[in-house]
């Protein structure tokens, strides 16, 4: 088989995962808080020693990125990671919809598992003991707990998470942040986990610059009567689906000329 072909092969199934990331994105477009995944490409003509211990994020129920980093002059996939800009805010006039402007995550709990997981989905509700939970039945956090919230009480939160029922305080949404928002996974059901997550609290104040960033970090503020919309925009996926077509295609037409050319030279050595 000639290198040609394994390279080609190579192109088509690192397009083919780019082609599923993008196709993931455009079915989350209208997701509320969802984050768009993107990644990127090299090619591989050389390795140092630390090429063979250094390798990508894996994501939730994916494997290592393929090809292996140690195949030498192949087309691969170099990183695979989460966007979380920022995405639009629209307006619901619900009190139980917040939204995070700025960064910035809220806390829910798994009731079953005990589970603590981030999001920037806040699209919230009450179950049937007042307490305040998402779609998937978790709790929201405050104070590293449940929110238990009084029946036909007037809800109101402000910018900082304090959350108050009439004339009483019930507590302060947890939002958090992180120096390292990378190493977020994703799990499902717009929800992220970090294996030894280092929070920092949003609602004392700024977050600490980690060291040699001079950029200043915007603070997350909630927005209550509002959801954040997905930061995936339709036609940049698009043109981006239409490009990995295309690729895809061509390097079909590199794989399908390899074989007619071996082909036709094994029909010659057989002739002479």
């Amino acid at each position: 088989m000639q290198q040609s072909n394994l390279s080609a092969l190579f192109g088509a199934m690192s397009n083919e995962h780019r082609l599923n990331l993008i196709a993931n994105n455009l079915a989350n477009v209208n997701t509320t808080g969802y984050k768009k995944d993107k990644v990127a490409f090299k090619d591989v003509f050389m390795h140092f020693a630390h090429d063979y211990i250094l390798d990508s994020k894996p994501y939730i129920r994916a494997k290592p990125l393929w090809p292996e980093a140690d195949v030498i002059a192949k087309p691969r996939l170099s990183d695979q990671k989460t966007d979380f800009s920022q995405g639009s805010l629209k307006v619901t006039g619900n009190p139980l919809d917040l939204a995070i402007q700025g960064e910035g995550f809220f806390k829910v709990q798994n009731p079953q598992t005990g589970d603590t997981f981030y999001t920037r989905n806040g699209n919230y509700m009450l179950d049937n003991g007042g307490q305040i939970i998402d779609g998937n039945g978790n709790y929201l956090l405050a104070g590293g707990g449940p929110v238990t919230v009084p029946q036909n009480s007037t809800l109101v939160i402000d910018q900082a998470g304090n959350i108050r029922a009439g004339e009483q305080e019930v507590g302060a949404i947890d939002l958090v942040t992180f120096n390292n928002p990378e190493d977020l996974k994703k799990v499902g059901a717009n929800l992220y986990t970090m294996d030894n997550p280092a929070e920092i609290p949003l609602n004392t104040g700024a977050p600490e610059v980690p060291e040699g960033e001079d950029s200043p970090r915007v603070v997350g503020a909630i927005q209550q009567g509002f959801l954040e919309s997905s930061n995936v925009e339709v036609v940049t996926e698009m043109v981006a689906m239409i490009e990995v077509q295309r690729s895809f295609e061509a390097y079909q037409k590199i794989m399908t000329g390899t074989q007619q050319m071996d082909q036709k030279l094994i029909a010659t050595a057989a002739k002479a």
